[in-house]
């Protein structure tokens, strides 16, 4: 509700403003606002506007290099004008935060404003008309950008920081739960996934936000770094849980009487944990977690290399979650030891980019020839408004975008017959004051503005406001046409549903397509992880879209063993495990043991691919004892590094084994097993 009033508040000043200044649209101040009226907190309000402003003035200053060149070549001039807005497309696709999304829509959008104005009177196209069309437009959608922060600012501000807290609260409970899942031999695989899935979804909203909470204070920028932080330890942590539980369910004839004993004692810590109100009683249990972890493995007796792994694998995750707690704690209070870390990327597949920018430049294209063909104005709109739609929607994957567009067409639907009433029945009537405009359209607005301010219904708020705006067309010399009125509505209907199913028919390829890209992309980042200084944010900022991307694939193609999300937990498994060898062996580290090192780095990650595959590689085997050579080298007797290493090794080589055989039964083909070339293993799996 409070939303609503302040968006009604922030449209009624813009529209104030830019008739005030005599602007020759103000409605596009009011199409300005509504956008920033998405996720209103201050500091997400003021990344936007930063955001819409640079776009707007970038799109105005191509739009003017488009004309300087092809004003006698209107064709071509339309033809560039495709290639603009299909790059604006192909850009926001390469992007994580949806703010920056907005900047990329804007330069389509006002760059498509001017071109188009200054060609729909080509006898007055000279050098000062073109560029009075662009100063009204970026001025028009300034002005709109202006007031909705000032109103946002100042009229009851709610800040960025508290969904910060909120989602970083959510996810360490979630993280949490999913440890407890992953130990519990009761829990099934899809609760456990379903965990899974939750928490990534939170870490990229969370991740996102930290980008505008640095525009809150002087605090703000300490606070964006503790949330990466908090995101990378989290996805660190991911990957420590995967270790645990895959010993746990697979091995479990290894878990001793007392490693199980310690298990229970996390579970119950970890159960605590959740249930604190606050950091301090949270930090508490976890000190104390540690301390039971280190006392219960002193009074270890006759076991087994491979408990004291899993033990040390414990005491490295309750490490984590301590950052993971100071970090949260960070986030209201400054906490100056905690080291940078570099936020979660996202996934940037050129595919993706080049299909999403081929289907806007399709939508703009098809109709600019509308607007050729029959010259009129509905047809601009026609061309502009799906351009604008088609940029911001670009992240959405498939099936979340049909639900998405088909909301956006009811939107426009119900905003059709309220333009009519409210815009020419009522203000036909009026005096043509301010006050009179502003009294007729704040219903309206204030409706569509409750339905904006939840993300459920946000496609329906969205398709009413901004037709609603342009079919009206509030301004100092308001014309109440019928004809007009009626043409610009069929113009966005007809422009909207051409977008859906250009949206339909230019489709990424399939799931299963995307899947093995990702997959290789890991495997790539495996190869590289150790040209980084700092390898384990690196590889944890690059992993955190992935994996829910492989998890969304999985849905849509109704996996039921989800073994596709498996595979990327196991990549992220393998990144971080890679990263351990290298802590277990540096004091070993030479030109040999390096060379080795780089063999065996090189046969993990065509192993990890080949078992994606269902495929076996005994070369990571072959890999594995050259390098345990080159590091035994010079030892009278392997240190107990070098025996975990060993054991790291053959515990990698059966997971890819187990791997390979789970692949090859998920998709129906002759499982593939160790025994098949002659060797018999014996170990656990990582």
């Amino acid at each position: 509700m409070i939303f609503a009033v302040k968006g009604v508040i922030a449209m009624a000043m813009a529209l104030f403003v830019s008739m005030s200044l005599g602007l020759d649209r103000p409605y596009w101040a009011l199409v300005s606002a509504i956008f920033l009226q998405i996720r209103p907190e201050s500091g997400l309000v003021i990344e936007k506007v930063v955001c819409q402003v640079a776009g707007s003035v970038v799109g105005g200053l191509v739009g003017i290099l488009i004309l300087a060149f092809l004003t006698p070549y209107p064709y071509l001039a339309l033809a560039g004008l495709a290639l603009w807005v299909g790059l604006n497309s192909a850009a926001a696709t390469m992007v994580l935060s949806r703010n920056f999304t907005y900047a990329f829509a804007m330069a389509a959008m006002t760059a498509g404003l001017v071109v188009v104005m200054v060609m729909v009177d080509t006898t007055t196209a000279n050098s000062e008309a073109v560029f009075v069309i662009a100063q009204a437009r970026i001025s028009e959608i300034a002005v709109g950008a202006v007031c909705a922060m000032l109103v946002s600012q100042l009229l009851w501000p709610v800040q960025v920081k508290d969904s910060l807290r909120r989602h970083a609260r959510n996810v360490i409970n979630m993280t949490v739960s999913y440890l407890t899942l992953e130990l519990d031999p009761k829990s099934t695989h899809e609760q456990r996934h379903q965990q899974a899935d939750k928490i990534l979804e939170t870490l990229m909203t969370l991740t996102e936000d930290s980008s505008a909470v640095v525009y809150e204070g002087p605090e703000g920028p300490g606070r964006a770094r503790a949330a990466n932080v908090l995101c990378n330890k989290v996805m660190s942590l991911l990957a420590v849980i995967q270790i645990l539980g895959r010993f746990h369910r697979n091995h479990g004839d290894l878990v001793s009487p007392a490693f199980a004993t310690l298990q229970q004692q996390m579970q119950a810590h970890f159960k605590k944990i959740v249930a604190a109100n606050n950091y301090g009683e949270a930090y508490l249990q976890t000190q104390a977690l540690r301390r039971d972890l280190l006392e219960k493995r002193e009074r270890f007796v006759d076991e087994s290399a491979i408990i004291f792994r899993m033990t040390r694998t414990s005491l490295e995750l309750v490490a984590d979650l301590v950052v993971v707690l100071r970090a949260y704690n960070a986030l209201e209070n400054r906490d100056s030891t905690l080291l940078n870390a570099p936020k979660l990327t996202t996934h940037r597949d050129p595919l993706l980019g080049a299909i999403n920018g081929l289907r806007t430049a399709v939508v703009f294209l098809i109709g600019a020839g509308v607007w050729v063909a029959t010259a009129s104005p509905a047809a601009v709109v026609m061309m502009i408004m799906p351009v604008v739609f088609s940029v911001t929607l670009a992240r959405f994957s498939l099936v979340a975008l049909t639900s998405f567009m088909r909301r956006l067409l009811v939107g426009v639907i119900v905003s059709i017959p309220f333009a009519l009433v409210f815009g020419l029945a009522l203000l036909s009537q009026g005096s043509g004051d301010y006050e009179i405009l502003v009294l007729v359209l704040a219903g309206p607005y204030f409706l569509g503005l409750l339905a904006l301010a939840k993300w459920p219904t946000l496609p329906y708020g969205l398709g009413f406001c901004i037709p609603f705006t342009i079919i009206v067309q509030p301004s100092n010399n308001m014309m109440f046409n019928v004809e007009v009125a009626l043409s610009t509505a069929l113009g966005l209907f007809v422009g909207i549903g051409l977008l859906y199913w250009v949206f339909k028919l230019v489709a990424p390829p399939d799931s299963q397509l995307m899947q093995r890209r990702l997959l290789k992309a890991t495997a790539r980042d495996l190869l590289d992880i150790d040209n980084h200084p700092h390898p384990e944010n690196w590889f944890n900022g690059r992993m955190g879209e992935r994996l829910l991307r492989l998890a969304n694939y999985d849905q849509d193609i109704g996996h039921k063993d989800r073994y596709i999300t498996d595979l990327g937990f196991t990549g992220l498994n393998l990144g971080h495990v890679s990263m351990r060898l290298r802590q277990l062996i540096k004091k070993h580290r030479g030109l040999r043991v390096d060379a080795r090192l780089q063999q065996w780095q090189q046969a993990l990650a065509e192993t990890y691919l080949m078992s994606s595959r269902g495929e076996s590689n005994t070369l990571f085997r072959d890999a594995s004892a050259r390098l345990l050579v080159a590091v035994r080298a010079g030892q009278e007797e392997p240190d107990n590094n070098t025996l975990i290493a060993e054991g790291l090794c053959e515990r990698l080589a059966l997971t890819f084994e187990r791997t390979a055989m789970t692949v090859s039964a998920a998709k129906g083909k002759p499982a593939w097993s160790s025994l098949e070339t002659g060797q018999a293993h014996t170990g656990t799996g990582a």
